[in-house]
């Protein structure tokens, strides 16, 4: 029997890239798995339909999770569809890259919003009706303790998601709800094929973009969205049912 047969989750972001290779692992693992998009709704469409051909079940749900209120009604819709929910992957965010004199109070409350106040609305929405046994699984990322020439914005907004992981998992352990994060380094999807040179140091970016992945760590590749989705499908385990409040790092060595 598939570890997760039965088991209802959410996946925020799950249309594309990361997110959409964790929900066919979810899928795969036999949850149940709404999976939310923003705007692609042709692509989370098809992954609905592409799980469903495999034989597994999932429902696609629009939400905009920067809005007020967005993520409670994400929840409810979500409950009210599966019956419940088990498990929750935050994994929505956005990027950004820019020198500290162009940074705008614009800029801080969008990457903010998102990255941030997103993540901590819906685990709370998440956590309100969780039962016993839940799983939280938060996305933070390398960039939080690693330099990345003009990331100061994202990284801080990431360096935030992991001590909100820190910080309520004593406030959830009474109800047996474990949540960490994951922090991916670069992984081969379409948002690191946009960003992949503004990685790497100013004086390496005249290299051929293989040479520059080379250089990311002790690897020396990207990661592949399913190894992501590998490591969150241990943190949502049973195995690891003694780990909360934690921050994975899946970055090849990212140094």
């Amino acid at each position: 029997m598939p570890a997760l047969t039965g088991k209802r989750a959410l996946v925020t972001g799950g249309g594309r890239g990361i997110g959409a290779a964790i929900v066919r692992r979810l899928a795969a693992d036999g949850a149940h798995v709404a999976i939310n998009y923003r705007a692609g709704k042709e692509a989370a469409t098809a992954l609905e339909q592409e799980i469903s051909s495999c034989g597994g079940t999932s429902v696609a749900l629009q939400a905009d999770l920067s809005q007020d209120g967005a993520a409670a009604d994400l929840v409810g819709r979500t409950v009210d569809v599966l019956g419940g929910l088990d498990i929750l992957v935050s994994n929505a965010g956005i990027e950004h890259f820019g020198a500290l004199e162009t940074i705008t109070r614009a800029d801080v409350d969008r990457v903010f919003g998102i990255n941030v106040a997103a993540q901590l609305f819906v685990t709370q929405a998440a956590a309100a009706v969780m039962g016993q046994g839940g799983r939280i699984v938060l996305t933070s990322s390398v960039s939080a303790r690693i330099a990345v020439h003009h990331h100061t914005l994202y990284a801080a907004s990431k360096a935030a998601v992991s001590a909100i992981a820190l910080n309520l998992a004593p406030e959830l352990a009474g109800r047996a709800i474990t949540i960490n994060a994951i922090a991916p380094g670069g992984t081969n999807t379409d948002m690191a094929a946009d960003n992949a040179v503004r990685y790497t140091r100013p004086q390496l970016r005249h290299l051929p973009q293989q040479t520059r992945a080379s250089l990311l760590g002790a690897i020396g590749r990207l990661a592949e969205p399913s190894e992501i989705a590998a490591a969150v499908a241990f943190l949502i385990s049973p195995d690891a049912s003694y780990i909360t409040g934690s921050t994975l790092a899946i970055d090849g060595g990212w140094m």
